[in-house]
C-alpha cells in the first residue's frame, strides 16, 4: 500500500490529531499491513500516536 494513500486511512482515524495505538493495530489488521508501515506513515505525515501499548511511541 502506498504510503500517502495510508496516511488518508490514518488520517481519517484520528482522535484529537493522534493515532491511538489501538487503532494502529485496527487498521493494520483491517488493511494488511504491518505495524511498522502504520508507524512509518505516521512518521512522515508528522502524526502522533497515543497510548502505545509496547511504548515505542
Amino acid at each position: 500500500m502506498e504510503s500517502n494513500e495510508l496516511q488518508k486511512i490514518i488520517r481519517a482515524n484520528l482522535e484529537d490529531g493522534k493515532l491511538s495505538c489501538d487503532r494502529a493495530h485496527t487498521i493494520a489488521a483491517q488493511y494488511g499491513v504491518r505495524l511498522w508501515e502504520i508507524g512509518k506513515a505516521c512518521d512522515e505525515g508528522k502524526i502522533k500516536i497515543r497510548g502505545c501499548q509496547l511504548g515505542c511511541f
